[in-house]
């Protein structure tokens, strides 16, 4: 019976720091410490080093030249090189996602910018950003393709600190929620090239604001 617990506490801090990271609370460059995580968790270090192991394997985490791991951080080049894979997966997401929606999946999506919309009026910069990745989350689901979407989610994790970077002020939040309505008209539209070219539109913008941001 021990077993099942450890690998639940494993899965537990590994989905916790991948969202921390996909929502840039956790910066690229920025130390983990096992011990700390280990407290802060109220886990012993055995499981921390296992979600550790595991982010490091998916390039979330680096080791360090010295002890320890690291959020992954990138020069401009690759940055554009891993914007320019995910600029393709979130294509193609859009476009299958608009050929399968469901009433669940169409649900899902307005729920998810509901939240979005909701937090960029508050200006709540941490909620938007967690609502933000519910959002491209949904329409990743909506696809009816798991394998598609971990790839993708996989690319939103390892840029989230480099994207977190661009929403600075409450008018960058309610400008990013206003341009996810027009992505939702495109998807609910069913025209499988019009959800993909909106998705196009939409991930151009959001590099360029990376890039300008970073």
């Amino acid at each position: 019976m021990r077993e099942p617990a450890k690998i639940s506490v494993t899965k537990r801090i590994e989905a916790a720091l991948m969202e921390e990271i996909a929502a840039g609370e956790l910066e690229p460059g920025v130390r983990l410490d096992e011990v700390g995580l280990a407290a802060r968790f109220d886990a012993s270090r055995t499981p921390v080093r296992e979600a550790l192991t595991r982010l490091t394997a998916q390039g979330i985490l680096v080791e360090g030249e010295r002890r320890g791991v690291f959020v992954a951080k990138y020069n401009r080049e690759e940055l554009a090189q891993i914007f320019e894979a995910m600029h393709e997966i979130e294509a193609a997401c859009a476009r299958i996602a608009s050929q399968r929606l469901t009433l669940l999946s169409r649900t899902d999506i307005e729920m998810a910018q509901a939240k979005c919309v909701a937090a960029a009026q508050t200006g709540d910069r941490a909620a938007y950003l967690r609502a933000n990745e519910a959002f491209h989350m949904a329409i990743y689901n909506s696809t009816g393709n798991p394998y598609m979407a971990e790839i993708a989610s996989e690319f939103r994790r390892r840029t989230g600190p480099f994207r977190a970077k661009k929403f600075q002020t409450k008018d960058d939040l309610i400008a990013s929620a206003a341009s996810h309505q027009e992505l939702i008209s495109d998807i609910f539209s069913e025209d499988s090239a019009a959800a993909s070219k909106g998705m196009r539109s939409h991930m151009t913008e959001s590099f360029l604001q990376a890039l300008r941001a970073n």
